[in-house]
């Protein structure tokens, strides 16, 4: 794998989760003008996923199926939260735009580590936030084709460095319109930040 470090990759794909009785439900599909792009050896992607992709050439189909272990791991209780209302306060107001069930939203911990939450429930007493993956206990088929595969320039590299240390907006997008919104915290260290503009949210960053 030596070999296959610090290249660009380019793919598109249908990705399926695959029921315990075998139903398949389509869960993402790139658009042919926006492909998932990569350098490998970042960690941008999940290991198992890259592992399948890096060794192929530009032009060369896969499909492959990675179990919950190799993709998001298993569904997990202890991931469900429920956080004060301020949490997701802006100038004393709540953000009723971006807070409501279903909403998938970035918070950032202590340490200012970004994660993905989904509302569950917004009450008077607070909001209801999980906090494990939306694929988490999910067996996941990919199914797509490599576009493109190069050696990934200097510029790039620099690129998804600045990326993975939280320069910039950190959603894996060339072209991020509108920067990357606000962010705000409690006194117990919780941040909620709202991403404007930021729209590819590929299930295995």
């Amino acid at each position: 794998m030596d070999n296959q470090q610090n290249k660009y990759i380019s793919v598109s794909y249908q990705l399926y989760s695959i029921s315990t009785e075998g139903t398949k439900n389509l869960e993402e599909e790139t658009q042919q003008d926006r492909p998932f792009q990569f350098i490998s050896g970042f960690g941008f992607s999940l290991d198992a996923f890259e592992k399948h992709i890096v060794t192929l050439e530009a032009g060369e189909k896969f499909d492959f199926t990675l179990t919950p272990a190799e993709a998001f791991g298993n569904y997990e209780q202890e991931g469900v939260h429920k956080l004060s209302r301020d949490v997701f306060s802006i100038n004393g107001h709540f953000d009723h735009e971006n807070i409501f069930p279903g909403a998938v939203i970035t918070l950032m911990n202590e340490d200012e580590k970004r994660f993905m939450a989904r509302i569950v429930s917004v009450e008077e007493d607070g909001v209801t936030v999980d906090t494990n993956h939306p694929l988490a206990g999910k067996t996941l088929q990919f199914i797509g084709t490599v576009l493109e595969k190069r050696d990934a320039t200097n510029e790039e590299i620099q690129h998804m460095l600045n990326h993975l240390s939280g320069e910039g907006c950190g959603c894996g997008c060339d072209d991020c319109e509108g920067g990357c919104g606000h962010h705000h915290e409690d006194g117990c260290g919780h941040h909620h930040h709202h991403e404007d503009g930021c729209g590819c949210g590929h299930c295995h960053h």
